[in-house]
């Protein structure tokens, strides 16, 4: 069973490249991603796996797009409404 928050080599994998490898380098290039990074007592960054699945995996982003788009008005329905009222006069 995987645990509730990546484990210290998961985040080590996810920041491999980045030329200081200190855990406060971590902690300022994992917001940069979308991640919501917590301190653990020691120093290292410590993100929820879910939350982490969630923003790398482009889940987040398509529900928030999913959420913006519900949000807008049909521009197809509000023409056809124009259309028809439009025209009859008072």
């Amino acid at each position: 069973m995987s645990s509730m928050f990546l484990i210290d080599e998961e985040i080590d994998g996810i920041c491999d490249g980045l030329g200081a490898n200190s855990h406060a380098a971590k902690r300022k290039r994992l917001p940069g991603m979308g991640l919501i990074v917590n301190r653990k007592p020691n120093g290292r960054p410590l993100v929820v796996r879910s939350h982490a699945e969630a923003v790398l995996s482009g889940r987040a982003a398509l529900a928030q797009e999913a959420a913006l788009s519900a949000a807008r008005p049909a521009a197809g329905d509000c023409a056809a409404v124009i259309a028809l009222f439009g025209r009859k006069a008072a």
